[in-house]
């Protein structure tokens, strides 16, 4: 075991690395998913297109600035969650009110939603994945190779993110709107919180939360209109095993996912890290349905 440990740390090392920046870009993403299930009781199986919008919002803003890296990322991270909250919004009023937040309806229309955004992406950007240069590029030594400090800048930045949406649910008004809507939407109505607005408001943070994760994530891959649909995936298995509407469960899914995924796929295969997820559902659907940090309802 010794030996093992001494012949193979350093992959060891980066598979650690890699698979904890994974974990927190996920956490950011799942998160969103996470509160629209938990709160509104609806199935968004278009929330990895909000993840395609804000990574090709990125590559814009880049060409706007004359290929600037530093410009462009700073008015990508002002501008990609705002213009795609304001679509979560028009999408909310538009069409989700409209089938009166309906659990089935809801999954078909987000479907709908999925292939539209989708097809509009590819129609105006292009099949071609395109690249988006890092706003700054430089190497932190480790003992046995340098790792790219841009990726531990992602992680860090998801996880003040995530540091900063707690606080807003635990701190602000919304944030207390948030928790009576999820524990019982009627009853908070009668008691004044408007609910529809709430709804809204939870809608476009999940949308604002995962086109934020696409700016971060883009400069490290490149900018594809398919490159929504393993974010939606993974954020799906993390919101499951994590329990819906639960920041604690995201967070230990996401890490459980992420560091498993980077262990795997550095050692063995990418495709089986996959499988092993999956089980991971299957186990937690059967002996947790609620998920690990999910509440049980009667």
């Amino acid at each position: 075991m010794a030996d093992w440990f001494d012949s193979n740390a350093a992959l060891l090392f980066l598979a650690l690395l890699d698979g904890t920046v994974t974990a927190f870009v996920l956490a950011l993403i799942a998160l969103g998913l996470s509160l629209v299930f938990g709160v509104m009781r609806i199935v968004n199986v278009s929330h990895g297109e909000f993840f395609t919008l804000g990574a090709v919002i990125a590559w814009a803003c880049f060409h706007f600035t004359g290929g600037n890296e530093v410009s462009g990322f700073f008015l990508a991270i002002l501008v990609a969650p705002m213009t795609v909250a304001a679509i979560a919004v028009a999408l909310d009023r538009t069409i989700l009110r409209r089938v009166n937040y309906n659990p089935e309806s809801t999954i078909i229309a987000t479907i709908g939603l999925l292939y539209i955004i989708q097809q509009l992406v590819l129609t105006l950007y292009g099949p071609e994945a395109r690249p988006v240069t890092a706003p700054l590029y430089f190497r932190v030594q480790f003992p046995w190779f340098g790792y790219s400090g841009y990726k531990l800048i992602v992680a860090g930045a998801s996880a003040l993110l995530l540091l900063g949406t707690w606080a807003a649910m635990k701190r602000s008004t919304l944030g207390l709107y948030m928790r009576a809507t999820q524990q019982d939407a009627e009853i908070a109505q009668a008691f004044g919180v408007p609910t529809r607005k709430v709804y809204a408001a939870v809608f476009a943070l999940g949308a604002g939360l995962a086109a934020i994760a696409g700016v971060l994530v883009v400069p490290i891959r490149q900018a594809d209109y398919l490159m929504g649909q393993e974010p939606l995936l993974l954020s799906f298995i993390v919101v499951i095993i994590g329990g819906l509407g639960s920041l604690r469960g995201t967070i230990v899914a996401a890490f459980i996912v992420g560091i498993s995924d980077g262990l795997i796929s550095v050692f063995y295969e990418p495709t089986l890290a996959k499988m092993l997820a999956t089980l991971m559902v299957a186990a937690v659907l059967v002996f947790k349905p609620s998920g690990l940090f999910g509440e049980e309802h009667a």
